[in-house]
């Protein structure tokens, strides 16, 4: 099952990059294993998948020690300051910072360890009072703040939009998202690179890439309902 979801998916994404003109090479589709046993995420990493996604840092940490090592993991779910400590070193993108105290955090531990940590400043497009994230109101106050980090390194921006009943009402939070990343990249923020685009997930994932995306984060598409 998870071979045959996987094929559709990635048609469907050689389709809406056909669509806007975009090289299929640019974007990376993040298999969402969050809750998923070892044996299928195998599965999809026979099939030549590298990258995953997990949202609770324990299970990304056990599936780390227990599975192939050249798997590439993304926290993609809210980052509790008490489990950075716990994930660094264990993930190669955290796509969820969402408050300068938890960019904080990482910066101080990042230090401590010695490494490098690349993140993506998680964006609340929608305003949803049940989603973390930065709004929008607030990006010219504190993405000059993120200068002063020397091992927390931005790379980007994130958002989950909200569960609609069809992909096209997520359309303008797409287009948002992409519209702030090039207003923040021609500010030259210091320590913040625009380079990647996380968004798009199982329902809207092909409207997300016609917008922009170049991480998609799938689960249900590959894997079935949990």
């Amino acid at each position: 099952m998870v071979k045959e979801n996987l094929e559709n998916v990635e048609k469907n994404i050689k389709l809406a990059c056909e669509k806007s003109g975009r090289d299929m090479k640019d974007v990376t589709l993040i298999a969402v294993s969050k809750t998923k046993p070892n044996e299928l995420v195998m599965e999809a990493y026979e099939t030549g998948i590298r990258d995953f996604g997990e949202n609770k840092v324990q299970e990304l940490v056990r599936k780390c020690e227990e599975l192939p090592k050249d798997i590439r993991w993304h926290m993609i779910g809210h980052l509790q300051t008490n489990k950075v400590k716990q994930l660094l070193g264990n993930t190669v993108l955290i796509h969820s910072i969402d408050s300068i105290r938890l960019a904080d955090t990482i910066d101080t531990e990042a230090r401590k360890k010695n490494i490098h940590v690349d993140g993506l400043l998680e964006i609340n497009v929608a305003k949803e009072a049940s989603k973390y994230g930065f709004v929008e109101e607030e990006l010219e106050e504190v993405l000059p703040l993120f200068g002063r980090y020397k091992n927390l390194h931005i790379k980007g921006l994130m958002t989950i939009a909200p569960n609609v009943d069809g992909a096209e009402d997520n359309r303008k939070i797409f287009k948002k998202l992409k519209k702030l990343s090039v207003d923040i990249s021609e500010k030259n923020y210091d320590n913040i690179e625009v380079k990647f685009l996380s968004m798009g997930m199982t329902g809207d994932y092909m409207v997300a890439l016609e917008e922009g995306a170049n991480f998609v984060r799938v689960g249900t598409g590959i894997f079935g309902k949990r």
